[in-house]
């Protein structure tokens, strides 16, 4: 009995390999950062990942949930800034953490996309009465130190 492959089911195998490939080549070389349970908003869940690229900048992306408003916190906060501590750098501020409401649904959200040259080894976020000051402030919540892989 003879087997013989089409050339479109050839392609459309090669197709799916290709974008298994592709997915998995980009999922395994991000590292996902949990933030510790906090003292100060204890519902709030968060995670950054990291992901290395081949000139050695690092993009972050940070997600929050059940983010309280900083208006609601005790004493009152304008907003929440971001910061990172660098393997060389010392502290570096990366951002305000912009927060909405989910469609659907009450839960407050908050998230900060950058990309850094600077390696981070921990994130922690304040909440500021300033937005623009140049030092962190209370921290609301923060990671581990970690390495980057």
């Amino acid at each position: 009995m003879k087997t013989t492959i089409s050339s479109k089911g050839l392609m459309k195998s090669i197709s799916v390999v290709l974008m298994v490939t592709l997915i998995l080549s980009f999922t395994s070389c991000s590292q996902k950062i949990p933030f510790a349970i906090s003292s100060v908003v204890p519902a709030t869940e968060g995670s950054i990942k990291i992901k290395e690229d081949k000139n050695n900048n690092y993009t972050i992306k940070l997600e929050v949930v059940r983010l309280v408003d900083p208006s609601r916190l005790t004493p009152t906060k304008a907003g929440y800034i971001v910061w990172m501590q660098t393997e060389k750098s010392g502290i570096q501020k990366i951002g305000q953490l912009i927060s909405s409401s989910g469609f659907m649904s009450n839960k407050q959200k908050g998230s900060l996309t950058t990309v850094t040259s600077f390696k981070p080894t921990r994130f922690f976020i304040t909440g500021e009465d300033n937005l623009s000051g140049q030092y962190p402030g209370e921290v609301i919540l923060e990671t581990n130190f970690f390495s980057v892989k």
